[in-house]
C-alpha cells in the first residue's frame, strides 16, 4: 500500500509540476490502451491473467447445510435494509419490491421462490475460507481530558487527503489511497506512532477521551463503539476514515516474539498481555501503523437495539450482518454462511447479509460476522477464527457478477 501511495504521489507531482519521464515503477499506473495523460511513455499491455476457477457456481437450497433449520424471522429488517441499495439494480428490482410486503414467518419460502444459491470459491477453487467476528464495544470516557481519561479518539484531520485512482486508471476504481501534501509532493499520511507522538495536526479533533489504550486500539479495529460518560450520557462513534497504512496484527507480533501462544492470541489474550505489560504497550501498538478516525453518529442512528451503520449506511443487524470484500461479494446481497461457533465445532449456519467491509477482510471466501453490542458479543467476536463456506443468494434468471 505504501509503495502504491508513493506511486500515486509521484503521478500527482507530475500533474502539478509538468510532465517528466517517471521512474519505471510509476509506469505500471499508465493506461496501456489510451493516450498518456501523465506519463511520457506507456508500457506494453499487461499479460492476460491466468485462467482461474469461476467465482460463483450455481447450487440448490438442498446443498446448503442447515438451510431448513435457520429461524429467519429476524432477517426481514436486514433484507429491507439491503434492498435500499439493491432495488435500483435490474436483477433485484422485483425481489426488493416484493420484500416491502413480505411476512417474517414465510421468508424461507420467499427466498426459495425468488432466489438461487451460488457457491462462492476463491481464485484457486477453494470453497473454504476464514470467518472472524467483530462487535460494538462499550468504553468509559469523557468529552474532555481529565482524570483517568487520557487516551484520545479523533475525528479525521484536515490535512488527510483521499486519492481516488480511478481518475488515472479505471481498473483501480476500488483503490483509494490516503496521504498528505508535503511541499509539492503527495506523501503517505502519518503512521500510528507518528500520530501518537504528535506529528499529525489532530489537536482539536478529539471526540472523546477514554481510560484504556488497549480498549481504544480494539475500538479502532472494530470500527465503531459506544462511549459511556460519568454523567450517564452515551456517545456513539462510527468509522469515518483511516490513515491509509496497512493493518498489522499485534497478535501475530506477540506470537512471533514468543510472548503468546497461537491459542492465546485472541482479543482477550492480547488485552491480558497489555494489562500485564503497560510500559511495553505503546511499542507494541506502534507495530500496527494503521490508524482509524471516527465520527459522532447522529441520535437518529443511535437505536440501541441495532448495530452501527455499516459500509452501506444502514444499521447492522446483530448476528445477521457480515463484512465482506466488495471486490468479490456485492454489498447488500444475502449470503448463506456455514461455519462454527467460536473455538468450537458446534455449527453456526445461517442467512446473513453482506452489509459491511473491513480493512482486514480480503478475498472471496472471507467474512467478518457481526455479533452485536456488549461484553458477551465481544467475548464471541474475540475468539472467532473459524473456517467457513459461503453461498450468495441471487435472483433467478440472472447470476452474480463473476469479477
Amino acid at each position: 500500500m505504501i509503495r502504491v501511495m508513493q506511486r500515486a504521489g509521484a503521478i500527482l507531482t507530475v500533474i502539478l509540476a509538468g510532465c517528466v519521464t517517471p521512474p519505471a515503477a510509476e509506469l505500471a499506473l499508465c493506461p496501456a490502451q489510451s493516450p498518456c495523460p501523465v506519463c511520457l511513455v506507456c508500457p506494453a499491455p499487461p499479460a492476460p491473467e491466468p485462467p482461474r476457477a469461476s467465482l460463483f457456481e450455481v447450487s440448490r437450497f438442498a446443498d446448503l447445510p442447515g438451510w431448513t433449520e435457520d429461524e429467519m424471522a429476524d432477517t426481514l429488517g436486514a433484507l429491507r435494509a439491503s434492498c435500499a441499495r439493491l432495488r435500483n439494480q435490474p436483477a433485484w428490482r422485483d425481489t426488493c419490491a416484493a420484500a416491502a410486503s413480505a411476512i417474517a414467518g414465510s421468508l424461507r419460502q420467499f427466498f426459495e421462490e425468488r432466489l438461487l444459491p451460488w457457491r462462492v470459491a476463491a481464485s484457486d477453487g477453494n470453497t473454504e475460507g476464514l470467518v472472524t467476528g467483530y462487535y460494538e464495544p462499550l468504553l468509559r470516557g469523557s468529552r474532555t481530558r481529565q482524570g483517568a481519561y487520557r487516551v484520545p479518539l479523533y475525528a479525521p484531520p484536515d490535512d488527510l487527503l483521499v486519492i481516488d485512482l480511478a481518475a488515472i486508471n479505471p481498473e483501480l476504481r476500488n483503490l483509494r489511497l490516503r496521504g498528505r501534501i508535503e511541499g509539492r509532493r503527495v506523501v503517505p499520511y502519518f503512521s500510528r506512532s507518528e500520530i501518537d507522538r504528535g506529528a499529525a495536526p489532530v489537536s482539536g479533533k478529539e471526540l472523546a477521551w477514554v481510560d484504556d489504550a488497549i480498549e481504544a486500539f480494539f475500538l479502532q479495529i472494530q470500527g465503531s463503539g459506544r462511549i459511556h460518560f460519568d454523567n450517564g450520557d452515551t456517545l456513539r462513534l462510527g468509522y469515518a476514515d483511516q490513515n491509509g497504512h496497512p493493518y498489522v496484527s499485534i497478535g501475530r507480533t506477540l506470537i512471533e516474539r514468543g510472548e503468546l501462544q497461537v491459542s492465546e492470541a485472541s482479543m482477550q489474550g492480547i488485552q491480558a498481555w497489555a494489562r500485564a505489560n503497560p510500559a511495553r504497550l505503546p511499542e507494541l501498538l506502534a507495530q500496527n501503523p494503521s490508524y482509524v478516525f471516527f465520527r459522532e453518529l447522529p441520535r437518529q442512528l443511535s437505536d440501541p437495539a441495532m448495530g452501527p451503520p455499516g459500509a452501506m449506511g444502514a444499521a447492522l443487524t446483530p448476528q445477521r450482518s457480515i463484512a465482506v470484500d466488495p471486490r468479490y461479494i456485492p454489498l447488500g446481497v444475502p449470503v448463506f454462511l456455514a461455519t462454527s461457533m467460536p473455538g468450537k465445532s458446534e455449527p453456526l449456519r445461517r442467512l446473513v447479509f453482506a452489509q459491511d467491509t473491513g480493512g482486514a477482510i480480503r478475498g472471496a471466501v472471507r467474512a467478518d460476522f457481526f455479533w452485536g453490542f456488549g461484553a458477551e458479543a465481544g467475548s464471541q467476536a474475540g475468539r472467532m477464527r473459524q473456517q467457513g463456506r459461503m453461498w450468495v443468494l441471487w435472483p433467478k434468471g440472472s447470476q452474480p457478477p463473476d469479477k
